[in-house]
C-alpha cells in the first residue's frame, strides 16, 4: 500500500515512533491467536438499525429549524415515532463559523433563531424540543477542518463566514472540544462524521490555491485504495470515540462513519462505529439505488447488533422513487429492510405524499429490520437480473425477499432449499405488502414484475433440525481476521453514472475495496463452496490465514466438513483449521491441501460463550488459498 504523508503526528506517536526505530526483542503480536473477546464495535445504542430522518436529501444545506423541526412533527403525528423512526439529523449547512480564539462552534442565528437566546450559541434549545417529542437528535461534522459543502458546493450561501480559521468548522484539532459540546452541552445523541477533509483540501485543490482553505495532506482517496492510508483514516476515528466515550458516560450514542466505502471501510467499519458507509451518495436514480445495494448486499459477515453496514439513507420520495413509482420505492424500503441497514428517510416528511408514508411505515417489514437476532440477509441466489435474499429472524421463522433487477417479469422458482427447509413439509408464505398466504411443499413459482421485489415472512421445517448453520446467524458471525492482506476492489458491485457528475471522464470503474472476504454460503470470490468436488449449500467461506469469532447462545456442539476449496489456486500448501473456545483450543485439523476431501471437526462448545474458528497456513498469498468451513453449524445435541 503507497504511503501517504500522516495528518498529523501525536505526542504519543512520536514517541512510538522512536521506539520503532530502534532494533525491538519481541515478535509483533499474532493475529490468529485466541483473542477470547468479540471485537466487532458494540459502544454506543445499536442494537437494532438506527431509523429516522435526515435533511440531507430534502434540502441539502438549505437547512432550518422549521423544516426540520416540521418533518419531526410528521414523524410523530403519523405514527412513525412509534414504529421505531427516533433520530432527527441535522446534515451539513447549520454552522456559522469557528469563533477565534477558544474555538467555540457558531451556529446559524437566521437558520437555528433559537440558538441565539442566552448568550452562547446553543442547540439545546432545539434538541430539547426532539426530546420533548420522543425523539433522538443529531448532529454532522467532518474528519478534517472543513467540511464536503465547503470543498464541492458552487455556492457559498450556505457556507460558514469569516476568516480561514473561523471557517474551519470540521473535527480535525477540536476532536474533544467539539465532541462535548455536540453531546454534553447541546444534548445530541447520534453525529455523522464525514471524511471529505480528508481527501478534498490537498496544495493543489483550487480552493486552497485561492486562499479560501488551509491545506491538508490527503490521506483518503475515494477512487483507489492504493492511494489511501488506512491507519492515518482509522486513527481519525479512534480519537472521536475516545471523546464520545468521555463524554457520554452513559453510553446513550450513535456514531455514523461517512467515508463512501473508500480505505477499505467495508471491512473495517464494523470496528470503529455503528453504522458505516459502504457506498458513494445514493441519488434518486434506480442504477445508483443498485449501485449502493450491491455494496452492502455481499458483506452479510460485516454487520451484528451495534454496528451496521450503511448504503446510505432512503431516496423514497423523488426522482424513481417518488409517487410515480411505488413500485420502485417499495423495492427500495424492502432491500433495505432485509440488509439491516439504517432506515434514514431522506424527503420532506411535511409535502410527502400518503402512498410513500405508507410504505415506509410497513410494519411488518420494519420488524425485518429491527428484528433483535441482527442477521443481514443472505443471498440464496445471485444472478444479474434476479436474486434472492433470505433471513433467519429470531422467533425461528425466515424472511424471503425475490428482487426482479430487470426490464422484464419473471417467473422465479423458489425453493425449500433456498430457504434451508425441508423438501417433504409445507412452506407457508405471509406477503408483507399484500398480507395474502400461499402454501407450498419442495418449490414453488413467484411472478416478479419489473423492478418489484416480493418480500414474505415464511414458516416451515427447517432441515437442520436441532441448531443452525453459521451461515444464518450472519449476526453472530464476525471476520475478525479476514485473511485479505492486499485490499482490492470489488469487481461485483454494480456501476452506475453518477448524477452529479454527469458523462464526463471515462466513467466509474470498481472502487470500493473489499473483493475477496469473508462470506456466508459462498467463496470470498463468489463460487459455489467445494471441497474434493463435494459441493456444499451452507457454510463460511474465507481466505486462509484468518480468524472468525462467533458468538454462542447456549448451543452445546460445532461442526464443520473443513478443507481448502476447490476454487484455490495455490495447490501446494497445506492449512490446518482449529476451534477455540473463549481462547482454549478445542479442536484441530491435520494439514489440509487442495485436492484432498473434506476433514471432519467437531468440538464440544457446552459453556462457551465465543468460539473462534481459525485457518492458519504458511502461504504467503493468503489471496490464492480460499478455504471452506462446509456445513458449519452449532447444535443442540
Amino acid at each position: 500500500m503507497q504511503k501517504k504523508t500522516p495528518i498529523r503526528l501525536r505526542p504519543c506517536a512520536a514517541l512510538i515512533a522512536m521506539c520503532l526505530s530502534a532494533p525491538v526483542a519481541h515478535a509483533a503480536p499474532d493475529p490468529l491467536a485466541p483473542g477470547a473477546r468479540w471485537s466487532a464495535y458494540a459502544a454506543g445504542r445499536a442494537a437494532t438499525p438506527p431509523m429516522g430522518w435526515s435533511s440531507w436529501n430534502a434540502f441539502g444545506t438549505d437547512i432550518d429549524e422549521a423544516k426540520i423541526l416540521g418533518s419531526a412533527r410528521r414523524i410523530v403525528d403519523s405514527g412513525l415515532a412509534a414504529s421505531g423512526y427516533r433520530y432527527i439529523n441535522i446534515d451539513d449547512g447549520w454552522a456559522l463559523r469557528r469563533q477565534q480564539p477558544d474555538g467555540r462552534l457558531v451556529i446559524r442565528p437566521d437558520r437555528f433563531p433559537s440558538s441565539a437566546g442566552g448568550g452562547a450559541s446553543s442547540f439545546r434549545p432545539f434538541t430539547d424540543q426532539l426530546h420533548a417529542m420522543g425523539l433522538k437528535a443529531g448532529i454532522y461534522s467532518d474528519l478534517g477542518r472543513n467540511t464536503c459543502s465547503q470543498a464541492y458546493s458552487s455556492d457559498d450561501t450556505d457556507l460558514p463566514k469569516g476568516s480561514v480559521l473561523e471557517r474551519e468548522v470540521g473535527l480535525y484539532g477540536h476532536v474533544d472540544q467539539d465532541i462535548a459540546l455536540y453531546f454534553s452541552d447541546w444534548g445530541f445523541d447520534f453525529i455523522k462524521v464525514d471524511g471529505c477533509g480528508l481527501r478534498a483540501y490537498g496544495a493543489d485543490s483550487p480552493k486552497v490555491r485561492s486562499g479560501q482553505y488551509r491545506a491538508l495532506p490527503p490521506v483518503l482517496d475515494l477512487q483507489s485504495v492504493s492511494r489511501t492510508n488506512i491507519p492515518a483514516v482509522q486513527a481519525e476515528f479512534t480519537d472521536i470515540n475516545r471523546a464520545l466515550q468521555r463524554h457520554n458516560p452513559d453510553g446513550d450514542y450513535l456514531l455514523s462513519l461517512c467515508v463512501w466505502g473508500a480505505a477499505d471501510v467495508r471491512a473495517w467499519g464494523k470496528n470503529f462505529g455503528n453504522i458505516s458507509r459502504t457506498s458513494d451518495d445514493i441519488t434518486p436514480a434506480w442504477a445508483r439505488m443498485l449501485t449502493n445495494f450491491d455494496s452492502a448486499s455481499r458483506r452479510e459477515l460485516y454487520a451484528h447488533p451495534g454496528s451496521w453496514n450503511d448504503p446510505d439513507m432512503l431516496y423514497i420520495g423523488k426522482g424513481d422513487f417518488d409517487a410515480g413509482h411505488l413500485v420502485e420505492a417499495r423495492s427500495h424500503f424492502a432491500l433495505w429492510a432485509m440488509l439491516n441497514a439504517p432506515l434514514m428517510i431522506g424527503a420532506d416528511l411535511r409535502s410527502m405524499a400518503q402512498p410513500l408514508m405508507d410504505i415506509v411505515g410497513n410494519v411488518d417489514i420494519i420488524a425485518l429490520n429491527q428484528d433483535p437476532a441482527g442477521n443481514q440477509a443472505t443471498l440464496a441466489y445471485d444472478a444479474d437480473d434476479l436474486q434472492i435474499l433470505v433471513k433467519q429472524l429470531a422467533s425461528g421463522q425466515k424472511a424471503v425477499a425475490i428482487f426482479n433487477r430487470g426490464l422484464g417479469p419473471v417467473e422465479a422458482d423458489l425453493t425449500a432449499a433456498h430457504l434451508k427447509l425441508r423438501q417433504d413439509a409445507p412452506v407457508t408464505l405471509t406477503d408483507l405488502w399484500s398480507k395474502e398466504k400461499t402454501s407450498f411443499t419442495n418449490e414453488t413459482k413467484v411472478r416478479v414484475a419489473p423492478r418489484e421485489t416480493r418480500i414474505f415472512r415464511v414458516d416451515g421445517t427447517r432441515v437442520l433440525a436441532d441448531g443452525l448453520y453459521l451461515s444464518e446467524q450472519t449476526g453472530n458471525v464476525n471476520p475478525a481476521v479476514d485473511g485479505v492482506v492486499r485490499p482490492q476492489a470489488d469487481p461485483s458491485i454494480f456501476r452506475s453514472s453518477a448524477g452529479w457528475s454527469g458523462t464526463k471522464g471515462a466513467g466509474e470503474r470498481p472502487m470500493y475495496a473489499g473483493w475477496g472476504g469473508a462470506r456466508a454460503d459462498s467463496t470470498p470470490y463468489g463460487q459455489t463452496l467445494q471441497i474434493a468436488g463435494k459441493p456444499y449449500a451452507a457454510g463460511i467461506g474465507v481466505l486462509a490465514n484468518s480468524r472468525l469469532e462467533v458468538r454462542n447462545l447456549g448451543h452445546r456442539r460445532l461442526s464443520a466438513q473443513v478443507g481448502v476449496d476447490d476454487s484455490a489456486q495455490d495447490r501446494a500448501r497445506g492449512v490446518t483449521f482449529m476451534i477455540y473456545g473463549d481462547g482454549r483450543l478445542l479442536a484441530s485439523s491435520k494439514a489440509l491441501r487442495w485436492g484432498q476431501p473434506a476433514q471432519a471437526l467437531s468440538a464440544d462448545v457446552s459453556g462457551v460463550k465465543l468460539i473462534e474458528l481459525v485457518a492458519r497456513s504458511a502461504a504467503a498469498g493468503n489471496e490464492q488459498l480460499p478455504v471452506t468451513w462446509g456445513e458449519a453449524a452449532l447444535l443442540s445435541k
